[in-house]
């Protein structure tokens, strides 16, 4: 599985990219709005190998949250690789993720090749994982910096994210410190919460 790409850049075109990676030159579809180097200079790009009976390709994109979007998307029944990089080229990473959390589908049918039927399920079933990623990055981000032991960490994470202090406090001692990442506490702490 080829999971990225890093080289020179041989060829651009709309919704397309070859990079040279130690001498052997790799296709990739890409959104068509996505930022590319020119000719000549290095880039790293994320992808994923698509696998099909009649043909193989790689869809590559410049950040990991692009490739983590077309992830989910093409988990949507009906919305196969190539929808997915529409949607993404089209509406955007961030306007499509605000899209999905809002329930907001007439935005996704703005898209070419997203009828309103499709938007729709793109909502309902991609709008809990949205959602919780969503969560787990402020969380993520609102603990940087911070100097304080990792159950503070923990607490302030939860908080961030509209828990009481209390309910909070009781959450973060009740999850285990084995020296686990505060994001994976975050987890089960959250997990917990929702019981």
């Amino acid at each position: 599985m080829i999971v990225r790409l890093r080289g020179e850049v041989l060829e651009v075109t709309a919704g397309r990219v070859v990079v040279d990676c130690g001498g052997v030159g790799y296709e990739a579809l890409v959104p068509e709005s996505a930022r590319l180097p020119m000719v000549g200079e290095r880039t790293d790009l994320y992808t994923r190998h698509i696998i099909r009976e009649d043909a193989q390709f790689l869809v590559g994109f410049t950040t990991n949250e692009d490739r983590r979007l077309f992830d989910l998307l093409t988990e949507v029944k009906g919305c196969g690789p190539k929808i997915s990089l529409q949607v993404i080229g089209d509406l955007g990473t961030d306007t499509t993720l605000n899209a999905i959390a809002l329930e907001d589908a007439k935005t996704l049918a703005k898209a070419n090749g997203v009828g309103p039927r499709l938007a729709e399920r793109i909502v309902v079933e991609l709008k809990d994982k949205v959602r919780q990623e969503s969560f787990m990055r402020k969380a993520t981000s609102a603990v940087v910096g911070h100097s304080s032991t990792a159950n503070d960490e923990l607490v302030e994470a939860l908080i961030a994210l509209g828990y009481r202090r209390q309910e909070a406090e009781t959450a973060a001692s009740n999850v285990s410190q084995d020296g686990s990442s505060v994001e994976e506490r975050l987890r089960v702490a959250l997990q917990r919460l929702a019981k």
